[in-house]
């Protein structure tokens, strides 16, 4: 069939088609005229009205379609007659409406009316779901391509969608860059994603001794890896080589064979160098006697003529010159080892892999070029900082979630423990006035209790597991009301300067928890300045239109505010520098600091979603700058606060459901709340209290519920207990914020949290603000 025939058949038959689609609309139309002259009923005229205007909006769309087709396939004409390879124009269904030379060449079958998934079905096995396949990858991403493996080789097919219904087809063989590699000594070959064996060299093919098709006539070791030692399929026999790999595009890989005896020598340094692999060649004391482009690219370290290895590296946990004597001499391990980098490029990461090469009874400096003889190294480069810093990451965060469940486990009982002392403490003071003489000794014990919770608070903010309770906040006024006990903090020598960016937005965060960030940062400043000096608070909008990617940290694109905190102080050591969020990591003497500072504000700034990064220079200052997301949501007016000495409305009596494990917390609040005149039943589990909920004549107002608890924990049997008891208020009791049950807690509707410890005013005032 020529080029453009079946389009013309097509277009024939589609005119055709309309024309007498009107003929027969307008032959109705004059009958029904006809019938209505003659007396008969008008509906008739009417319906050859309906069926002319169809058939002439039919008509238009067909001819618009056909017109768009005619103008898509003329420009198919124009642009690909004189393409080398196949291509061709196919509607949606797949019929072929126009190919150039080429397809048509390709395709002896004699079809005349040919389709995409015959045509295909001579070149590879089901074409048919291939075709729909690409077709609608086209139609989604705005063209398709899929790279296979045919008995006649690979092949890689195309499609665009043209619109009007067409699609552009194209089949193209890859480009063989066969002859330039075939110049390569060392035998190489290119591999597709799923092992296909797209090109090998003629090195390759006389060490095979015959062309394969997959890399599993090739290696009997697969997968094949960067670096390592693989056994190779030899057509002499097994043969052990050195495999270095370069990563392609659409998952192609390019695969070189060091081959043990075979290993380049020093004087064929320039043939090796022009590979695209990081390569080092190294005498067994470290000397480094040649590096290639590669090489030198990804070390950002200058090689000289007299660098060693060792000063670019760190050992991998013994001296690299022993290291690299004992891989030169074949005793050494041949595992890759991963290496850090020296002085102030230790946040590179190599993975290094050794092969011993040479003539051990050469003379080194025998070459021409000075490279030397004799017993050498070969040195395969692998950057993988990327995958050392996910690893660091993740280390990191295996650490710090061994220390939160730690410091969670620590703080659940040690709140406990301190809700009794504190509580009881505040029973006897509560039946005492400041003339006893016991009274001191109590003030004592409570202001020590108090101590105690606020350390154990602290662990919980490092851990991110304290609970907090997030507000809208201006961050002007929030830090014009710190203001004052900031000064106080810095003492004379030192001055506290405020600027705010006059349109800032707002955040989300716990007032007080940001407040303990701000002030354990001001005491670190003040504490860097023995002199006295200049501390400045600033705050800013900051749009980020991309992610911002620095110390490992990503802050999404958005609107943010920044706070920083700066001081002109010491400033802190780079080599420091990464420890200093460290928790019980300090500088100070003994009794100056528990090392909990920075690691509390780490702690609460991350909890609340945000981020928090140092800049620090030895002898000019340092400054820490608080990235928070910027909130829609505006800060609520600020009310009327009462007197603190004024009196507050008793709670009318109710009946409370008292449901806590632990005896001596229970005891305590059983008691606080009696003395407020409520009505207190106890229960010592969840288990327990539903079976009291069991009796419908016993009347309930308050459901007061440790979290967590042995068997079913407080959210559980609540939402158990509200199926029933719907209109009962809920107070919930915790010594620190677990994710999962804080979630559970939350879709209690009206739910109140009070925090572990809790002292008798706190408790009364929780119950009293729901029972009133």
């Amino acid at each position: 069939m020529a080029a453009g025939q079946g389009d013309g058949g097509r277009g024939a038959r589609s005119v055709m088609s309309l024309a007498l689609l009107l003929l027969g609309a307008a032959t109705l139309l004059v009958l029904a005229v006809l019938a209505g002259d003659s007396g008969l009923p008008r509906p008739a005229v009417v319906a050859g009205l309906v069926l002319l205007a169809g058939a002439l909006i039919m008509a238009a769309r067909g001819t618009g379609r056909l017109l768009r087709q005619r103008l898509v396939l003329g420009g198919a004409r124009a642009m690909l007659a004189a393409e080398s390879g196949p291509a061709l124009v196919a509607d949606a269904a797949g019929a072929i409406r126009w190919r150039n030379r080429a397809a048509q060449d390709a395709d002896d079958s004699g079809d005349p009316a040919p389709v995409v998934g015959t045509m295909l079905a001579r070149i590879f096995a089901d074409p048919a779901a291939t075709a729909r396949n690409l077709q609608a990858r086209a139609l989604a991403q705005g063209s398709a391509r899929e790279d296979m493996m045919t008995r006649h080789g690979p092949l890689g097919v195309s499609v665009v969608p043209l619109g009007a219904g067409l699609f552009l087809w194209r089949l193209a063989r890859p480009e063989r860059r066969a002859a330039p590699r075939d110049d390569i000594a060392l035998p190489f070959l290119t591999a597709g994603p799923g092992g296909t064996i797209l090109c090998m060299n003629a090195a390759l093919r006389r060490l095979i001794g015959e062309r394969v098709h997959d890399l599993r006539d090739v290696f009997a070791d697969l997968p094949v890896e960067n670096g390592r030692r693989h056994l190779l399929k030899a057509a002499t026999g097994p043969l052990s080589c050195l495999v270095a790999v370069v990563e392609g595009s659409a998952g192609r890989r390019e695969i070189y064979l060091l081959p043990g005896a075979a290993a380049p020598e020093a004087a064929d340094w320039d043939r090796v160098g022009a590979l695209p692999i990081p390569l080092l060649l190294l005498a067994p004391d470290g000397l480094i006697r040649a590096a290639n482009p590669e090489a030198r690219a990804l070390l950002p370290m200058v090689i000289g003529p007299a660098t060693r290895f060792a000063d670019l590296v760190e050992g991998p946990g013994r001296p690299v010159a022993e290291w690299l004597r004992d891989a030169a001499e074949g005793r050494g391990d041949e595992q890759a080892q991963f290496l850090r980098g020296t002085g102030a490029h230790r946040d590179l990461f190599l993975r290094v892999t050794l092969s011993p090469a040479g003539d051990p009874g050469d003379n080194p400096g025998d070459t021409p070029d000075g490279s030397g003889g004799g017993r050498h190294v070969l040195a395969i480069l692998n950057d993988v900082t990327e995958y050392k810093t996910l690893e660091a990451q993740f280390v990191q965060s295996q650490k710090m979630e061994a220390i939160g469940q730690l410091a969670g486990g620590i703080a659940h009982d040690f709140n406990n423990l301190l809700t009794a002392i504190s509580g009881h403490c505040d029973l006897l003071i509560h039946r005492r006035d400041d003339s006893d003489p016991d009274w001191p000794d109590l003030a004592q014990i409570r202001q020590n209790a108090n101590r105690a919770a606020g350390l154990v608070g602290q662990l919980l903010a490092f851990s991110r597991k304290q609970s907090l309770a997030p507000e809208v906040l201006d961050l002007r006024d929030t830090l014009a009301d710190l203001a004052h006990l900031l000064n106080r903090l810095v003492g004379e020598k030192v001055h506290l300067v405020l600027e705010h960016d006059p349109s800032l937005r707002p955040v989300r965060a716990d007032p007080r928890q940001l407040e303990q960030v701000i002030m354990n940062l001001v005491v670190n400043a003040r504490d860097a300045m023995p002199e006295g000096g200049e501390i400045r608070i600033e705050t800013e909008n900051r749009h980020l239109d991309r992610p911002l990617e620095r110390d490992r940290a990503r802050v999404p694109a958005g609107d943010h505010v920044v706070i920083r905190v700066i001081d002109h102080g010491a400033g802190i050591p780079p080599e420091r520098i990464g420890q200093i969020f460290e928790p019980f990591y300090t500088t100070k003497r003994v009794g100056e600091g528990t090392g909990l500072g920075l690691s509390t504000a780490y702690g609460i700034v991350k909890q609340t979603g945000g981020f928090i990064f140092v800049d620090s220079e030895p002898g000019v200052g340092t400054t820490f700058s608080l990235w928070f997301p910027a909130s829609r949501d505006r800060p609520a007016a600020p009310g009327v606060a009462a007197p603190a000495d004024a009196p507050r409305p008793a709670a009318p009596p109710c009946t409370i459901l008292l449901v806590e494990d632990e005896a001596p917390v229970r005891a305590f609040a059983a008691r606080a709340l009696r003395l407020r005149g409520h009505t207190v039943i106890e229960a010592d589990s969840a288990e327990a209290a539903l079976a009291l909920l069991a009796d419908p004549d016993l009347r309930v107002g308050i459901f007061l519920s440790d979290v967590i608890m042995p068997g079913k924990d407080g959210p559980t049997w609540v939402r158990e207990a509200l199926a029933d008891r719907p209109e009962t208020r809920v107070i919930f009791v915790s010594g620190y914020a677990d994710e999962g049950r804080s979630d559970h807690r939350a879709r209690i509707p009206g739910a109140v949290f009070l925090p572990k410890p809790f002292s008798l005013s706190a408790l009364a005032e929780t119950v009293r603000s729901l029972a009133a």
